[in-house]
């Protein structure tokens, strides 16, 4: 059931997560399928709804900090220092799990993934459930993240019991994650928040993923570690700037219908070629992202092609989930 969030909507959503049902809330970053994270039989409808493997971790989402001993049982002053900048706010922070958190929230590992969102609604709904909950995106394993109410009924349908509709996301990729269960801060998902951001407040870099999504984790210790993710069923391929033209008219030579997403405005008035524009900054080309290629995946062509992001530390995270989407691109679930 799509809604609009108001105090009565939010308070009744707060019923059906103390229930053990479904709620789809938005967040900064992309909207939330949310289940009571100490219920393992509500969590267990998130997997069952996302077709997700049982041993993949879940963030949990916290109204504010001063819930974090619920949930932690060590706390680091790195971790307080960061939450007191960067929460409510895009940043998740793993931690040694408290003995009562849920195997079923934290994939049998012995750390939990931990934030506090900044959105309205989510904060509200938060408050009003007066604990944690378990918020992956909502959307089907591996697809492309959902940025409005909208994405979420398109993928999930009736396995929510409801979704609240707060608006497109203002952030629109998932959080930096922060590893601090070890001795090495180390950055184990980037988002918005950089490194450079982090080590402001810490006081020292932390170790960062590769450029490249890496081969498959046997055991991933977060969400989006995998190789292929938040992927378009169409085929989709990164290419350099300087030949998008070129192979957009060869694939379309090859009797390809063809997508092109690209920072600049290089539309060689090809009709047989689908031309969107992006934004040229990170801010706004990771707000747009996913309802972009949404938008191209929904037309049925044979092919995306994305203009490949700037080599450069601000551009990290959006190589990130590009380099991933390509990956998976082209597959159907199974």
């Amino acid at each position: 059931m799509l809604i609009g969030a108001n105090p009565e909507t939010i308070r009744a959503a707060a019923d059906l997560l103390r229930a053990g049902a479904l709620v789809a809330m938005p967040t900064e970053t992309v909207y939330g399928l949310a289940a009571d994270a100490l219920n393992p039989d509500a969590v267990a409808k998130i997997f069952a709804a996302k077709g997700r493997p049982a041993d993949h971790p879940l963030i949990v989402h916290l109204p504010d900090a001063e819930h974090l001993p619920r949930w932690a049982s060590s706390i680091p002053r790195e971790a307080l220092a960061l939450a007191r900048a960067f929460w409510p706010g895009p940043l998740t922070l793993i931690l040694k799990r408290d003995p009562g958190v849920p195997d079923a929230v934290t994939g049998g590992q012995d750390t939990v993934g931990i934030r506090v969102p900044n959105h309205p609604v989510a904060l509200a709904l938060l408050r009003a459930f007066d604990s944690g909950v378990a918020a992956p995106s909502a959307n089907r394993f591996g697809r492309i993240s959902p940025t409005t109410a909208a994405h979420v009924v398109e993928e999930l349908g009736d396995a929510v019991a409801m979704v609240l509709d707060g608006g497109p996301c203002a952030v629109g990729i998932e959080s930096t994650i922060l590893d601090l269960s070890r001795s090495t801060p180390e950055i184990l998902r980037p988002g918005a928040i950089t490194a450079e951001d982090i080590a402001q407040v810490i006081g020292r870099m932390p170790r960062q993923p590769t450029a490249q999504p890496a081969s498959n984790p046997a055991v991933p210790r977060v969400s989006g570690s995998l190789a292929a993710h938040y992927a378009p069923r169409t085929p989709l391929r990164l290419v350099a700037r300087n030949d998008l033209v070129a192979q957009a008219l060869a694939a379309c030579d090859q009797g390809l219908r063809v997508a092109v997403l690209a920072h600049h405005c290089a539309d060689p008035d090809d009709a047989r070629i689908v031309w969107q524009a992006a934004l040229s900054d990170f801010v706004g080309f990771a707000h747009d992202l996913y309802a972009q290629l949404r938008k191209l995946d929904s037309l049925g062509l044979d092919l995306i092609l994305v203009e490949a992001p700037l080599d450069d530390e601000a551009w990290r995270a959006i190589s990130d989930r590009l380099g991933r989407a390509a990956v998976g691109s082209g597959i159907e679930p199974a």
